[in-house]
């Protein structure tokens, strides 16, 4: 009589291991075929996944800012709405006077054109000397002279304003220049003063552009 004793503890699973080996030679045989087993059978279920490209694809433009590239700092051309203070030396009735002021100018800007700048300006003076001041309003053309600069005329009637007599109208014309500051000259005639030259500086100050 043979009496078997019962071994507690881990045995060695052999017929587990040796199935198991079985199984991955299986696999390795069958994965150069087929590729990837899961992939392999996502593909054979739902078709072939077209490969995603790793490098971006190339600009098809040149690179663009905001709602589009910015403009050239040498490209000038635009409408210009111009602000800035104004001095004047004035010679009327026989005597030199100061004054000094303001101008508005909206002007619109095409330097390759003729008429390179062509608006209009509002000015304003006070006179130092003697009481009241001046208003006019002046058509403004001017063309490039060589280079950047500019120069060109004005032209408009004006308004003689005063503290003691009634205002007195007149008319003047004048040549500017501008380089960097705007510098003019201008003559004129006022009813009951008479004829006027004025020598003075403008600087303008860009406000808008468009």
């Amino acid at each position: 009589m043979v009496v078997r004793r019962h071994q507690r503890g881990a045995q060695s699973p052999g017929r587990l291991t040796t199935g198991f080996l079985c199984f991955i030679a299986v696999i390795t045989a069958v994965t150069p075929a087929w590729g990837d087993p899961i992939s392999g059978a996502v593909d054979r279920a739902f078709g072939a996944i077209p490969p995603v490209a790793p490098d971006v694809p190339p600009r098809s433009g040149p690179p663009v800012s905001g709602h589009g590239q910015f403009r050239p700092s040498w490209d000038l051309d635009g409408f210009y709405l111009w602000l800035g203070p104004s001095g004047t030396a004035s010679y009327v009735g026989a005597a030199w006077d100061s004054a000094f002021g303001g101008d508005l100018a909206v002007l619109r800007v095409r330097e390759a054109a003729p008429i390179a700048a062509l608006g209009g300006v509002f000015g304003f003076s006070k006179f130092t000397a003697h009481d009241g001041g001046r208003l006019w309003l002046d058509l403004v053309a001017g063309t490039r002279v060589g280079g950047r600069t500019m120069a060109g005329l004005t032209a408009g009637p004006l308004l003689e304003v005063s503290d003691l007599t009634h205002p007195r109208a007149g008319a003047s014309v004048g040549v500017w220049a501008f380089v960097g500051v705007t510098p003019f000259v201008r003559v004129g005639v006022v009813s009951t003063t008479g004829a006027f030259v004025e020598i003075g500086v403008h600087i303008a100050l860009p406000v808008l552009r468009r």
